[in-house]
């Protein structure tokens, strides 16, 4: 191997390694709050309700009386605030990075990663130090509203991976991609409980001021610090200037999709839609769920999220590195589905922790086949100065996906019961398949045109 060889197979892996943390990181930031929501909620209502009153106790009056009893467990009940606070918190992230990440995506294909990666990184650092010292419900609504218009580093992060793989490793690449997707998920939860049970606050009352929360965010701020840093001294930029398209600006998904040139990328982009909004809502009531039949504490919760990114890992990590070559990214992404569907009707059907156990690896299973095939389909049939503004609709897609998911899944749970939602759930996977049917699977003459 030559120097010049070697040199470029050192910047592959540094890339790689930024990369890698940056999708960690940023999963570990969305999902730390989960276990969070209910403890949240009685946290800035009890702030509000101790200064006569606010947002949060105006909107819990106003649905007082809807709760409805989940069993007899230990005499405890859902409130239906709790879980539509939790949707709107976990949704209005997920609605910015909807509007924003085609933004990023663009901006990242006229400027390169590097830069853009660079300032989305210092916004999600901005968002972490606003929740580190949110003493009022508002600053935390501040900070989420940064995290979200800054996630866009997501799709960027995709986009570079699309620049330094081949386009024969692009879906190897993607599961590595995912790898990360699940050890975030893994440490995001268990970071939030940990971290939960040590409070900060300092009782003063102030709009800037420790809470009870500040530890998981005060952890969440300094991993993304120290990413930023490994950011500006260790990425090579991976898009050079010869291969830079000019922006025109980007609209959300639901407005850029149909400006799409290729039939394969959009369809693509709509099969991840309606996939992620059945899944979405699924992983959402999960906790519910737990709680409905098994009487799983908060503190018990971190068993889903750990056998979920365990399976992430594993199944990324091995099964779709190992058979995307045979199958092709279209066949393993519908295998995911009908896995999706499979386990989501067990969950509808089964009573058993064991069996839910079994249901919920086989979720995560499918879900494990389908983002990192669907991600490569979307970038094996996009041009390469459409890489960052096609993975930027995707992501966006998804996010639109996430925002909607979980507010209609919740409604639709507390209204009809769980078994109904997960049954429902199953049958709407039928959609993205149908529409993924008609998506080409990639040729490598193919792919060589886009190139």
């Amino acid at each position: 191997m030559s120097e010049e060889e070697k040199a470029s197979a050192r910047r592959k892996r540094s890339t790689f390694g930024v990369v890698f943390l940056t999708i960690f990181m940023d999963m570990v930031g969305f999902s730390v709050i989960f276990p969070l929501f209910p403890a949240m909620l009685d946290h800035y209502l009890q702030a509000q309700e101790a200064a006569g009153g606010g947002v949060l106790t105006a909107f819990v009056d106003s649905v007082e009386g809807t709760s409805r009893e989940m069993g007899e467990y230990d005499n405890k009940s859902f409130r239906i605030e709790t879980v539509i606070f939790g949707g709107i918190l976990g949704s209005l992230y997920a609605i910015l990075q909807f509007f924003f990440a085609p933004v990023w995506g663009r901006l990242s294909d006229k400027f390169g990663r590097k830069p853009i990666l660079f300032l989305t990184l210092g916004g999600t650092c901005l968002g972490y130090l606003f929740w580190i010292f949110a003493g009022s419900f508002w600053i935390l609504v501040l900070s989420r509203v940064l995290g979200g218009v800054f996630s866009g580093n997501l799709s960027v992060a995709t986009a570079s991976i699309a620049d330094i793989t081949s386009r024969e490793s692009r879906s190897k690449g993607m599961a590595f991609v995912g790898v990360a997707f699940g050890l975030g998920f893994i440490l995001g939860p268990a970071l939030g409980s940990w971290a939960s049970n040590y409070d900060l606050s300092t009782n003063a009352g102030g709009v800037f001021d420790l809470n009870k929360f500040s530890l998981a965010a005060i952890l969440s701020f300094g991993l993304a610090l120290i990413n930023w840093v490994w950011l500006a001294l260790r990425f090579p930029e991976t898009l050079p200037p010869e291969k830079r398209k000019e922006g025109t600006g980007s609209k959300p998904a639901i407005f850029q999709l149909g400006k799409v040139s290729n039939f394969a990328v959009r369809k693509t982009c709509l099969s991840y839609l309606f996939y992620m909004i059945s899944f979405s809502g699924m992983e959402f009531t999960l906790t519910f769920l737990a709680f409905e039949r098994f009487s799983y504490l908060p503190s018990e919760m971190w068993k889903l999220f750990l056998l979920i990114g365990v399976t992430l890992i594993l199944a990324q990590g091995v099964f779709v590195r190992r058979f995307v070559g045979p199958l092709g990214e279209k066949r393993l992404a519908l295998t995911g589905i009908f896995i999706g569907g499979l386990a989501f009707a067990m969950v509808a059907t089964v009573h058993g922790e064991f069996l839910f156990y079994l249901a919920l690896f086989l979720m995560s299973t499918g879900v494990a086949f389908i983002s990192p095939t669907l991600t490569a389909l979307t970038s094996l049939h996009s041009k390469e100065s459409d890489q960052g503004f096609n993975l930027g609709v995707f992501r966006s897609s998804g996010s639109m996906a996430r925002a909607c998911g979980p507010l209609l899944a919740g409604l639709i749970y507390f209204k009809y019961g769980s078994s109904f939602a997960y049954m429902l759930g199953a049958m709407f996977l039928m959609i993205p398949i149908f529409i993924l049917l008609k998506v080409p699977q990639p040729k490598f003459d193919e792919r060589e045109k886009n190139a």
